[in-house]
């Protein structure tokens, strides 16, 4: 089961078991209401106060099973989130390195006095206007004879796709251990069956 789906199915069993609890302690309080009226019928009121008790706690173990998995599946989705942003940042950060590599090779370049790429130089100056003016004076005052002149070091630039974090983590395994989904109706009728 993917963790999205898990995840789900999980929060709708905690809901549907929230709405019968609050249906039974609707019913409990009108039981002990009517204990305090009524004194002809205590031993019936008590015994089906008892059974609405046992079915509340019933219905309280199996929602905190629920909520104990959920916190887990939140702990799997964050890991597979933040596996999937830590790669796309590391390849951002490789990328800047090896754009920075360029940029200063460029500007190597031009101090020298060589013929770079206008599109190099395009580069150069929107990421620093400071250092490409910089380079441009050196290169000037170095007056070659001969200037060599060079290939775009950026090339053919090709853009990565990356995978949406939701996405990879939403469709992960889940992990075993899934607590049995049971219905709160279920729950409800065997402890009116231990009666």
């Amino acid at each position: 089961m993917k963790i999205g789906e898990a995840q789900q199915i999980y929060r709708n069993q905690v809901k549907e078991y929230q709405e019968q609890k609050a249906a039974i302690s609707k019913q409990l309080k009108n039981i002990r209401n009517q204990m305090k009226i009524s004194s002809d019928k205590q031993e019936q009121y008590q015994s089906e106060a008892a059974t609405l008790e046992l079915t509340l706690n019933a219905l309280d173990e199996k929602q905190q099973e629920y909520y104990d998995y959920l916190d887990r599946l939140a702990d799997q989705y964050c890991a597979y989130w933040n596996a999937t942003v830590a790669e796309q940042q590391a390849d951002a950060a490789e990328e800047y390195a090896i754009d920075m590599g360029k940029i200063m090779e460029v500007a190597h370049r031009i101090m020298k006095g060589a013929i770079v790429p206008a599109s190099d130089e395009k580069k150069l100056m929107e990421f620093s206007f400071e250092m490409y003016q910089t380079a441009k004076n050196i290169g000037a005052m170095v007056q070659r004879q001969k200037k060599e002149k060079y290939d775009s070091l950026w090339g053919e630039e090709e853009e990565k796709e990356y995978d949406d974090p939701r996405e990879v983590a939403e469709n992960a395994e889940a992990t075993a251990g899934a607590p049995e989904i049971v219905e709160a109706a279920e729950i409800m009728e065997t402890v009116s069956q231990t009666d």
